[in-house]
């Protein structure tokens, strides 16, 4: 009877010890899991990855882009990125959001440039480059852009997506990043068509990044300028982070691999993918 106690208890010791390991083995995933920021990406073809290729889908979605960059990192678990080439911030907010939930812990944002009319700007003013002289389509182009500066409804857009995110994820960090520079600024006092339109260029880009700045600032959310760290790589530079592309490619003044990984630099030196 003596050892039959002894070998139960010692029976019922080690299954006990193997209930635990098994507690502690079952234990360790959800905890990895956990350790992992629940991220969402959120914008326009800057955040989709157009540009980067290959392309996932006709938002020009690419696992080149810097949200999927961040999904390599330990600290990140990117569950979906919801952008898309030619949204604007009002589509962000009508066709984007509805991943969001209160246990998403990070979202970026890279939107605005379309609320602009970026695509015409390109398209009509974008001539100057090969020495033609843009017609009224720029200058209607430039107008619009400028009023949708000037009057500060870029900046209520901005403000408006923003509140719209945060109330969809309450318990989210935001990140909103600017854009870079398409074109390297060039010393004032040129006259050439291609130099009249990167003087026009780089003033919208940095109109466009201080209304994106400034929207981030009053509603609490974090802003990242990019464009410090694309500065020597533009379009016609000889290292060129952004493709120059053609007439009727999409890819045009859009970040190659090389500026997607530099939007994924910025975002991590900026903090936005450390854990917690």
């Amino acid at each position: 009877m003596g050892n039959i106690t002894v070998r139960r208890r010692r029976s019922a010791f080690a299954a006990g010890l193997a209930t635990l390991a098994m507690a502690a083995g079952l234990a360790t995933v959800p905890a990895q899991a956990a350790d992992k920021t629940k991220y969402i990406a959120l914008g326009d073809s800057f955040a989709a990855g157009q540009g980067a290729g290959p392309y996932l889908d006709d938002c020009y979605r690419s696992d080149n882009t810097y949200s999927e960059l961040a999904d390599g990192s330990k600290a990140i678990k990117l569950m979906v990125n919801e952008a898309c080439s030619g949204n604007t911030t009002r589509d962000v907010v009508d066709s984007q959001l509805g991943r969001l939930n209160k246990s998403t812990e990070l979202v970026t944002i890279t939107a605005g440039g379309n609320n602009l009319g970026f695509g015409a700007i390109i398209t009509y003013c974008g001539v100057a480059l090969a020495g033609v002289t843009p017609g009224q389509e720029c200058g209607a182009a430039t107008a619009y852009a400028s009023a949708q500066l000037g009057s500060g409804q870029l900046y209520r857009d901005v403000v408006s997506m923003i509140e719209s995110v945060q109330a969809a994820a309450p318990n989210a960090r935001i990140v909103v990043t600017g854009y870079p520079y398409l074109l390297d600024p060039i010393p004032a006092g040129q006259t050439s068509a291609a130099a009249l339109f990167i003087y026009q260029a780089t003033q919208l880009a940095d109109a466009l990044n201080g209304a994106i700045a400034a929207a981030a600032g009053s509603t609490g959310a974090t802003y990242v300028d990019v464009r410090s760290a694309f500065l020597g790589h533009g379009a016609l530079s000889p290292d060129p982070w952004i493709n120059l592309g053609g007439p009727g490619n999409p890819d045009s003044f859009h970040p190659n691999a090389e500026g997607y990984d530099a939007y994924y630099k910025a975002l991590n030196a900026a903090g936005a993918y450390s854990a917690g």
